[in-house]
C-alpha cells in the first residue's frame, strides 16, 4: 500500500507563504504518484486561527484536494499549535472521500474506503476479529499527543514528567499483540503518532537525549506495525528493524533559520511485514546564515548579496558597547535589498567592570579604601590622608587649607597668578568642586600667563 505522510505544515498568517507553496506541491505529488491514503501526523495549524483566517481556509482546500482523491487521517498535534478541537471541522468536509479526525488514542480499520474505529484504545478481541474476517487495506494505530495534564491530575507532577513514556510504553506494547495478529493475516499495519523519540535529532542537529520524552526505539518497535508515522521532529529521518521502520518526515517546509536537510513528505510503501519510505522535497525556500566573532566584514556580505539570489539571509555580529555604532545597519540592508527576507541580529558585549577582590572582607572604611589602592596600583598614604580630612574637618575648613598651600606657591608662576587674580572663585571651587563656565578672570594677559 502506498501512503503519504505530510506533517508539520504550521498553517499561519506568519508562515502562509511558505507552508501553502510546500503543501500544495506535496499534494499534487502525492496524488499523481498514486498514493492510496493521506497522513497528516500533527501540526497541520501553528497556532489558534479564526475561522475567518486565510491560513485556514488554505489549509482546508488543500485537505479538501486530498479528500478527492484519497482517505486522509488528521491526527491532533501539540496542544499549543493546535489547541484541542482545531481539527474537527475538517472531519466534516470530505468529499469523495472520508477525512478521519484522530483526538484519542485508538485504532482505525480502512475498510471498503470507509474509516472504522475501535471502542476503546484498541480493538477487543470480538473487534479484532470482526476487523480481520473484514480484509481491511491497513489497521492503524493512533496515538496523538497526550494531554501531560491530565495524566499529571491522575499520576502526580513529579511522576508525570518522566512517567509519560511508560505510560505510552504499556500501550504500545498493548496492541503489539492485535498488530501480531494482523500481520500474520497479511494485513499492513500502521502506527502515527505525535512526539519526541529519545536520541532523534532535531532541524538544527541537536540530539534529543533526557528522560521527558514520549518515545523510545524499543517501544515503538514493541507496537508491531510494519510501518510507524511520526510528526513533531521537524528534521527527516528513520530507523530500521528487520524491515519495520520508524520515520520522520519533517516540516512541510523550511521556517526558521538554520535548519538542516532537505524538506518534504515521505511516500511510504506498506506491507504486512515490511516498509519503505521516501523523501519527496518540496520547493522550501533558501535561508543563508552568516556568523561574525566581532564587527561583519562588509566585503564578504557584499559577495553573500552577489549570491544569495532569491534566499532569506541572517546575519549576525558580535561588537562591543563602545563600538556598536561602528556597524553602518543600513549599509548592510542596502546590500540584501533585492532579498525576499533578511534578518540583522546584533549581539552588544556589555562593558563589565569587575570589584577589587576581597574588598567585602574587610571591616573598616580605611581598610577597604587601602584594598582597592593596592589592587589598583595606587599609593596608599595621600588617599588614607585626604580621606581621614573628609572625616575630621568641615568643607570651609579644607578650603582655607588649599588656599594655605596655593599661597606657598612661588610668585610668577601661572598657579600663583590665578590664586591672587580671583581668590573668591578660588576659594568657591574649593568649596564645591565647581567652576564657573566662562569665567571673565581668565583672560588676556592672565590666560596667557
Amino acid at each position: 500500500m502506498k501512503i503519504a505522510q505530510f506533517s508539520d505544515l504550521h498553517y499561519s498568517p506568519e508562515r502562509l507563504d511558505e507552508a501553502d507553496r510546500c503543501f500544495g506541491f506535496a499534494v499534487q505529488d502525492a496524488i499523481a504518484r498514486g498514493a492510496r491514503i493521506a497522513v497528516v501526523s500533527g501540526d497541520s495549524t501553528d497556532h489558534r486561527l479564526d475561522a475567518h483566517s486565510p491560513a485556514l481556509s488554505a489549509l482546508a482546500r488543500q485537505i479538501y484536494r486530498l479528500a478527492a482523491a484519497m482517505p486522509v487521517i488528521l491526527l491532533q498535534g501539540t496542544f499549543s499549535h493546535e489547541p484541542p478541537g482545531t481539527l474537527d471541522i475538517f472531519g466534516l468536509m470530505g468529499s469523495t472521500f472520508e477525512v478521519f479526525v484522530v483526538s484519542r488514542i485508538q485504532q482505525v480499520a480502512l475498510i471498503d474506503g470507509r474509516f472504522h474505529a475501535s471502542t476503546g484504545p484498541l480493538f477487543d478481541e470480538n473487534e479484532l476479529a470482526s476487523v480481520i474476517a473484514k480484509r481491511p487495506e491497513a489497521v492503524f494505530t493512533c496515538l496523538p499527543t497526550v494531554n501531560k495534564g491530565q495524566l499529571a491530575a491522575s499520576v502526580g507532577a513529579l511522576a508525570a514528567a518522566t512517567g509519560l513514556g511508560d505510560v505510552l510504553a504499556t500501550y504500545l506494547a498493548a496492541s503489539g499483540r492485535n498488530n501480531s495478529q494482523l500481520r500474520e493475516a497479511g494485513i499492513p499495519t500502521v502506527g502515527i503518532s505525535h512526539g519526541t523519540v529519545v536520541g532523534c535529532e532535531t532541524e538544527h542537529g541537536v540530539t534529543m537525549a533526557g528522560f521527558d520524552h514520549e518515545f523510545s526505539l524499543s517501544a515503538l518497535f514493541d507496537a508491531q506495525c510494519s510501518a510507524f508515522m511520526l510528526g513533531h521532529i521537524h528534521k527527516s529521518q528513520s530507523w530500521e528493524q528487520g524491515g519495520r521502520r520508524i520515520a520522520y518526515p519533517g516540516s512541510i517546509g523550511r521556517f526558521h533559520y538554520g535548519e538542516q536537510g532537505e524538506k518534504g513528505y515521505l511516500l511510504w510503501e506498506v506491507e504486512a511485514d515490511s516498509a519503505s519510505a521516501g523523501l519527496v522535497p518540496t520547493p522550501s525556500r533558501r535561508m543563508v546564515c552568516i556568523d561574525f566573532d566581532g564587527p561583519p566584514d562588509m566585503e564578504r556580505l557584499a559577495q553573500l548579496a552577489a549570491e544569495s539570489g532569491d534566499a532569506f539571509v541572517r546575519v549576525r555580529w558580535q561588537v562591543d558597547e563602545e563600538h556598536r555604532q561602528s556597524v553602518d545597519r543600513a549599509a548592510i540592508e542596502a546590500m540584501f535589498a533585492n532579498s525576499p527576507g533578511l534578518k540583522i541580529e546584533p549581539r552588544i558585549l556589555p562593558v563589565v567592570r569587575s570589584r577589587a577582590e576581597g574588598i567585602s572582607l574587610e571591616t573598616s572604611v580605611d581598610a577597604k579604601l587601602a584594598r582597592w589602592c593596592e589592587l589598583t596600583g595606587v599609593s596608599v598614604s595621600p588617599v588614607l590622608e585626604r580621606l581621614q580630612l573628609l572625616q575630621s574637618a568641615d568643607a570651609a575648613a579644607i578650603a582655607e587649607a588649599v588656599l594655605a598651600r596655593i599661597d606657598q606657591v612661588p610668585s610668577g608662576s601661572p598657579l600663583s597668578l590665578v590664586a591672587r587674580a580671583a581668590p573668591d572663585v578660588n576659594a568657591a571651587a574649593a568649596t564645591t568642586g565647581t567652576y564657573p563656565d566662562e569665567p571673565d578672570w581668565l583672560e588676556g594677559d592672565l590666560f596667557a600667563a
